[in-house]
């Protein structure tokens, strides 16, 4: 699956919004397209779903006797899948931890 994500865009958003937060104005390149972080996090979610379901399919796929499918390609399928998955899992923490401490902020 190829990565939706451009970090060249993200790198521009990021320094404006520190250049933002500093107080300084910085102009921002408005011929990229600006991405909702909802969008985002929806794109996230369903590479991961997609490779988890990949993986299963080919895991599937070797244990009826495909002779197409190799174990090692199983494996790291799996391995793929495992690891973003737990990169979402830390997001989802990280998300939720940001969440509680802006509503435990003082007004």
């Amino acid at each position: 699956m190829a990565n939706t994500i451009n970090p060249d865009t993200l790198l521009v958003q990021m320094r404006a919004l520190a250049s933002q937060a500093q107080g300084k104005a910085m102009a921002v390149d408005t011929a990229a397209p600006r991405a909702e972080f909802s969008d985002l996090l929806s794109k996230a979610l369903n590479v991961v779903n997609g490779q988890q379901q990949d993986a299963e399919k080919l895991a599937e796929a070797f244990q009826k006797g495909d002779p197409k499918v190799q174990m090692a390609e199983v494996m790291v399928s799996l391995q793929k899948a495992g690891v973003s998955f737990q990169a979402m899992l830390e997001v989802r923490n990280k998300l939720t931890s940001a969440y509680q401490e802006i509503m435990n902020m003082q007004i």
